[in-house]
């Protein structure tokens, strides 16, 4: 475990990756296997309870820079946080009147659905547009580098990842 960075280390520092929006996932999780093969606790069985103790935290410390590297929404807003960009998601809920028009329509849309085939249709356009919304963020981040701009953005994206779970919620009543 000395070859490893710190355990207060940021999650691309410890990844060994450029701390940036867009990210290789393939290469994200062969790091991750990696890092685990490092450190599993019982590698260290032999070398007392200590060692395993140790052993762990750093498995935990992985698996939670893992879940924040491997997923979009969670690696643009900790890039931001790191770049002293707030989300502040709980507090900060104002947004441009177009995207909330866009929001409203989505869901009275969804309320009216009657078939699969109409969910669906809701489906395609919130996907679409959630990829053209990533595409934006990683501008903002990797070309621009104007972090509060892209925690806005990601203050948006959060809105519409929601109701994308409230999509699949309702496909999944659809398909049963």
């Amino acid at each position: 475990m000395q070859a490893l960075i710190s355990l207060t280390s940021n999650d691309f520092e410890l990844f060994g990756l450029i701390p940036r929006f867009a990210q290789d996932r393939p290469a994200i999780d062969a790091r991750w296997k990696e890092l685990q093969r490092q450190t599993h606790p019982d590698k260290f069985a032999a070398q007392g309870g200590s060692a395993q103790r140790v052993a762990m935290q750093w498995s935990v410390r992985i698996n939670e820079a893992y879940r924040r590297l491997k997923n979009p929404l969670e690696r643009a807003s900790y890039l931001c946080e790191l770049n002293g960009a707030a989300i502040n998601a709980e507090n900060n809920t104002a947004m441009p009147t177009a995207f909330l028009m866009q929001q409203m329509e989505w869901r009275e849309a969804l309320e009216d659905a009657d078939s699969l085939l109409d969910v669906e249709t809701i489906e395609t356009e919130v996907r679409q547009r959630r990829g053209e919304m990533l595409a934006e963020i990683a501008q903002t981040l990797d070309e621009k580098n104007d972090f509060p701009a892209a925690a806005n953005q990601v203050r948006s994206l959060m809105f519409v990842e929601r109701f994308a779970s409230e999509l699949e919620s309702r496909l999944e009543q659809l398909g049963q």
